[in-house]
Order: structure tokens, then sequence, then C-alpha cells
């Protein structure tokens, strides 16, 4: 049990549904009528989330709805092992959903609870291209005309660990095409590319104008990050693979980051992503959550972001390549127009909680749909050089 527990205010459900294109969203109810939503994607690995949500709600049903912060601490210290992709993934909705529940009851935004705003609005990026980069310049033309003023781009399709350069011209020149719109533009190596390759597009898209270049290398490599941000003037971002702020301490302490990238449905959730968010401020290091997800998880982002100082950009995944027709960003929002785009922008929501209203009837319906169809848990796809060797996707 909590340290102190109101008899109106305990957790009294917690509910997780998969949902399509590839979300998980958490349900949480109070005695008194409250509930929260959250969002614990772990893109490709969903049964194991939900296989940590059955550990959480034993241990959580009964504990003070208002304690974020000691159940928070419990979940991560009280099992011993720590950490990680599943454990914080899980964590991240339950947390997500408590701090919903705590703005509602007092009637402000979450934004308000850590400390209010110091912006009106938040700047969001669009992808283009898709895991097989191409006809990016119609993708930005389209991009421009719905409001945005940055994309995103993945670098290149699958490399070997050294390949031939003549593959990494074809970056340097969809990142001219999108320039020549007046979009900014941040490329994504994925962790795709390996050292060797790493510093020679780097160097390639130095003089190119590009916002950013995200995870040049795998997740494992603080060092390597380091020694690439030494050979280039171009901001280095990552982040969506490190768990919690014990995860970005190397980072930090080793000046490989210029842009902090975490995503609040994998490193903690709110609570987490604010605490990486002012650690990331004292190494003068920009605050950018990766956020390829669902409305929840922009939700949360957005919360943290309007009231970080560090905070420059937000990922949104609106007709992202992962989404489809029947299951976009929008579609279990009951007012999309929250995250209306307008001028690269959008405005901070105003309502309480995280601010947006999921339209629970649909999710209970597509979460239904699934499970009677069968329909398996999305998975990335294995990518496989011309040798059969197994490559990073």
């Amino acid at each position: 049990m909590s340290l102190t527990t109101s008899a109106s205010s305990f957790i009294s459900k917690i509910e997780v549904f998969r949902v399509p294109p590839r979300w998980l969203f958490v349900r949480i109810e109070t005695a008194d009528g409250f509930v929260g939503w959250g969002e614990s994607t772990l893109e490709g690995h969903t049964e194991a989330i939900e296989g940590a949500f059955a550990d959480l709600a034993q241990r959580f049903l009964g504990w003070d709805a208002d304690g974020i912060e000691d159940i928070w601490q419990t979940a991560y210290r009280a099992r011993f092992y720590r950490g990680g992709p599943v454990l914080m993934s899980a964590l991240s909705g339950l947390d997500i959903a408590l701090w919903d529940i705590k703005g509602k009851k007092l009637g402000v935004p979450v934004w308000q609870l850590l400390g209010g705003k110091v912006r009106d609005r938040v700047r969001v990026y669009g992808w283009i291209g898709g895991d097989h980069p191409s006809a990016v310049r119609e993708a930005a033309r389209e991009r421009k005309e719905q409001g945005f003023t940055a994309v995103k781009m993945n670098a290149t399709e699958a490399l070997a660990w050294l390949d031939s350069p003549e593959l990494l011209k074809g970056t340097v020149e969809r990142v001219r095409e999108v320039r020549a719109l007046g979009m900014d533009v941040g490329v994504d190596f994925h962790g795709r590319v390996h050292k060797g390759m790493a510093r020679q597009l780097a160097k390639l898209l130095e003089g190119e104008g590009v916002l950013f270049i995200e995870e040049p290398l795998l997740p494992t490599q603080p060092s390597e990050f380091a020694d690439l941000g030494r050979l280039v003037s171009t901001p280095i971002a990552a982040g969506e693979r490190l768990y919690s702020r014990h995860e970005f301490r190397p980072y930090f302490e080793g000046h490989a980051l210029d842009v902090a990238q975490p995503d609040v449905s994998h490193c903690g959730g709110i609570s987490e992503l604010a605490r990486i968010a002012s650690m990331a401020e004292t190494y003068d290091v920009a605050l950018a959550p990766h956020c390829p997800l669902g409305p929840i998880a922009l939700a949360a982002c957005i919360a943290v972001g309007v009231s970080k100082l560090n905070y420059f950009i937000q990922e949104m995944s609106w007709q992202m390549h992962y989404n489809s027709d029947d299951a976009d960003l929008f579609t279990y929002l009951a007012d999309p127009s929250v995250f209306a785009v307008k001028d690269g922008y959008i405005t901070t929501p105003s309502g309480p909680g995280l601010g947006i209203i999921i339209n629970e009837e649909l999710v209970r319906t597509r979460a239904k749909e699934h499970s009677r169809a069968g329909v398996e848990a999305w998975r990335n796809p294995i990518w496989r050089g011309e040798d059969g060797s197994i490559r990073e996707w």
C-alpha cells in the first residue's frame, strides 16, 4: 500500500488496450470516478508490455492515485531488477495516466502541475519517405501544405557494415530537394549506419543545413557518438532507445549529444521525461522528444515540452508510414483539432489533464476487433543483405 491513501482516490481498475496501427493504450480508473489515459507502446514487443501490466495491476490496485512519485519509485526499484525497455515502457503508460488523473482532479493541465508553461505553442515536424526513402520532394511539399515547416526522413535503406560510398550520395540529393522547398529537415540514420559509413555520411551532410542527424550510431556507442561530435558541426540527436536518465548520463557527461530524444512511452513517462529534460538543460542539450506513436504519447510530450525551456521541436506521427487509413494519430480523439498544425506549431492544449479526450468506445471496439480476429501484434521488418546476414533496421 502507498504511504497515504484516500478512500476515494485509490486505483480501482487498470486496463490495457491493443489497438491499430501498433499502439498500446492504458486506462486507469479511481474509486471516485476519475479516468486517466496513458500509452505504453513498445513497437514490436506488445505482448511483453501486456505481461508487465499483469504484474503492475496486481501491485498497484488499491494504491493512492495521487502518489505518482511513490508509485513510480516503487515500480522502478522494488523488484530489484530495473530499467530496460519492457519495465520502463509499462511504467510509462502507468505514469502518464496518473498525471492525467491528477490534472483532471485539480481541473488544470498537466503542464501547470510541472511548473507552468514557458511557451504558448510547440514546434512540430512530420515524417516523409518511410523506411525506404524516395520521392521525398512531393511528400515534403504536402507537409508544407499541411502547415509544417520541418520534416524528418530516414537517411538510407539497409547498409552493410561497410558499404559503397556511392550509396550515400542519394541521401544528400534528397536533403537538397527538401531544403529547396524552404523546409528544415532532420535526417535519421536509425542506427542502421555503422561507424565507418556514419562518419562519411555525417561529413557529406555537414554543409547541407540539416536540422540534426539522429541516431547516427547505435545507442550502445556513447564514446563513438562523442568522437563523431568532434568531427562534424551538425547537431547530433539520440535517445529513443535510452530508457532512463541513468542511460542518458554517459552521453551528457561525454558531451556526445546536442539534442536529447527520450520517448515518453519508453523512458518512464512524464515523470522521467521531465527529469531527463532538466538534466539535459544542465549540459546545454536541447530536448526533442521521440514520438512516432499515438495521441496520448504526443499529448504527454507536449505537456513536458511547454514547461521546459530547452525543448525545441516535437515529432508528430500524423500520416506516418507506420499508420494506416483506418488508424492514424487523430482516429481515437474526440476532438482532433487539439493537434491542429499552423505555421509549423501546435497551440498548447488548455484542457485539464493531458488536454485530450479519448474516444473510449472506439478504443474498446477496435481492441475487441483485433482480439477476435486474432490479429498479431506489429513487428518491424527483418532486413538481410545480399550475403544473407542480418542488417540493422
